[in-house]
């Protein structure tokens, strides 16, 4: 049967942590996985820009003995030079995955409907899963029992939010969203966190003053203007710049990790004290996301091996 990582949701507490567990050994012990998807094609679309998740991606499944064919809009816009369910059904008749990172979460959902190999969801609009499990790799390294913790986020709601809200809530970790408002994360899916969380133990909360961050074990900063957007920064300046990530918020709130899934803009979501000091985990953070993505890799194409 085939199964995809669309939304993240589609792995309970067991399965995320077994796949956390996973990442931990790949990492640890590399050479034991050198051909673990020996013979084993996977295709990564790209809609959009990308270092970390095309590089992650593309070294990682080299890592581990297979094959990365990436496909950006030069080869032609999906919908347009050909439509989402026929790249779907052209590519699984080859490719043994897809990776996708697309503009619109409706078009990750149509290629995995329509392929019948699985689907990885590597950024849409809504969500970005494996940015959150390279996130909670980062801070089980970094604390150990995640659900013992409290994460706060910092600055605009998007699909960074989202993913992070909804793996905090599967995991029993405390989150909070600190965002202006008008700018917070999707009324849904922050519903849907809450009644997840509120299984789990923990707490979801949605505030857009930075007191809510006290008292949490790490702090997370997004950009402020989220990819594609093309308003200028110091447009939105004013509006962002309380909820910065600087020492004296780090103070406040008495955070020992600081993370930032990046591009960063030193100086305005994030301060270069705070980025460059011992408590950022960011480099770490970025480099979990090809172990993290190598242990989904394997789970999905050849869970014998894992």
């Amino acid at each position: 049967m085939k199964h995809d990582f669309i939304t993240g949701l589609e792995l309970d507490d067991k399965a995320v942590l077994a796949l956390l567990a996973l990442a931990q050994k790949m990492k640890a012990q590399p050479n034991d996985y050198a051909q673990a998807l020996a013979g084993k094609s996977v295709v990564t679309l790209f809609e959009k820009q990308s270092l970390r998740t095309r590089l992650s991606f593309d070294i990682g499944i080299n890592k581990l003995g297979g094959h990365a064919v990436y496909l950006d809009q030069q080869n032609g816009a999906m919908g347009n030079r050909e439509s989402v369910k026929d790249f779907a059904l052209n590519i699984s008749t080859w490719a043994d995955a897809i990776v996708a990172r697309v503009n619109h979460h409706n078009t990750v959902q149509e290629l995995a409907q329509f392929s019948s190999k699985p689907v990885v969801n590597s950024l849409c609009d809504l969500y970005h899963p494996c940015q959150a499990l390279a996130d909670f790799l980062t801070l089980q390294e970094v604390h150990g029992e995640v659900s013992e913790l409290k994460l706060a986020y910092l600055g605009e709601g998007n699909n960074v939010t989202h993913s992070l809200m909804l793996l905090a809530a599967t995991l029993g970790t405390d989150f909070v969203a600190v965002c202006p408002k008008g700018s917070g994360p999707d009324a849904q899916i922050v519903k849907q966190a809450e009644q997840i969380a509120a299984s789990k133990g923990a707490s979801v909360l949605v505030s857009d003053r930075v007191e809510a961050a006290v008292g949490a074990n790490a702090l997370y900063a997004d950009t402020w203007v989220s990819m594609g957007d093309d308003t200028p920064l110091q447009q939105v300046k004013d509006k962002y710049l309380p909820y910065q990530l600087n020492k004296q918020l780090v103070d406040m709130t008495g955070a020992q990790t600081i993370l930032h899934c990046q591009p960063a803009h030193r100086e305005f979501e994030i301060t270069s004290e705070v980025m460059d000091s011992p408590q950022a985990k960011i480099i770490q953070q970025a480099q979990n996301r090809m172990y993290a993505q190598n242990a989904l890799l394997l789970t999905l194409l050849n869970p014998n091996f894992c």
